[in-house]
């Protein structure tokens, strides 16, 4: 990892009606500022730890880039000491002014759409990203089995309690990487950032997230081509919308041997 994920914290614990100390562990939050070519772009909060991942899966997962070819390097900022910036990173990319303008001004109006109207927001990703037309297909004991795979990875979850997680499996239930963050967006980017320099697309690979299989999380799988997106909560009625145009089958409250499929139930085998 290249970043501290957890400290230590005296907190007062309250049990048998009384307050005790208690040495805890918190998830480590600190803003990442993303610049490109120098100039600020953006700034996210997440938990230190793959940030070049990070950068680099963001960038591709909102169309900002289409390949690992169009990054030319993403740099640390050196201090006034001479010592990296712990939390900036600069992107020089491969890709001329016009087209990084019109693909800044495309990204906008998709963000500025969401929740005004979701069927914009959706036309509007699908006309960037073919829909999945893979044909591989699942059993269902394999997604069974990919929760408490995962969990059994989650290092700094199991002394903090306080990370979203999010894996990548094949489709026999293999663990190709797990990436943990305080956001459920971040840990997906981080995944996708690990793939993008000679896996993608991943079309025969499952992803798990910890949390809510949101909106936004379905359009991040859509641009990795990965057919198969699983999470142990409810998704929104928008993300199972999106995976319906996707091509994505759908997967809710996958826990307690038990799941259920919103969209593209075909892909798995009962």
């Amino acid at each position: 990892m290249d970043g501290k994920q957890k400290i230590s914290r005296t907190a007062r614990r309250y049990t048998a009606a009384a307050f005790a100390p208690s040495t805890e562990f918190l998830s480590v939050e600190e803003p990442l500022e993303i610049r490109l070519a120098g100039r600020q772009f953006t700034i996210t909060m997440r938990t230190p730890g793959n940030d070049v991942e990070l950068v680099a899966g963001f960038l591709f997962a909102e169309g900002f880039i289409s390949s690992a070819a169009e990054i030319g390097e993403i740099r640390p900022v050196i201090a006034a000491d001479g010592k990296p910036e712990p939390n900036i990173l600069d992107v020089i990319l491969n890709v001329p002014a016009a087209v990084l303008r019109e693909r800044l001004k495309r990204n906008f109006a998709i963000n500025s759409s969401c929740g005004l109207c979701g069927r914009t927001t959706i036309e509007a990703i699908s006309r960037r990203l073919a829909p999945i037309t893979t044909t591989a297909r699942v059993e269902a004991s394999v997604l069974l089995g990919l929760g408490a795979t995962m969990r059994a990875h989650q290092a700094v979850f199991s002394s903090t309690g306080g990370l979203h997680a999010a894996a990548l499996f094949d489709f026999a239930g293999r663990l190709s990487v797990v990436r943990e963050d305080i956001g459920r967006h971040n840990a997906v980017d981080k995944v996708v950032g690990s793939a993008l320099n000679g896996t993608l697309p991943l079309s025969e690979h499952i992803l798990m997230v910890s949390g809510r299989p949101s909106f936004e999380l379905v359009q991040k799988a859509a641009a990795a081509g990965i057919p198969i997106l699983a999470g142990v909560s409810a998704p929104s009625s928008l993300a199972a919308e999106l995976s319906d145009q996707a091509g994505i089958t759908l997967v809710g409250f996958l826990r307690n041997e038990t799941f259920n499929v919103y969209a593209h139930v075909e892909r798995i085998c009962a």
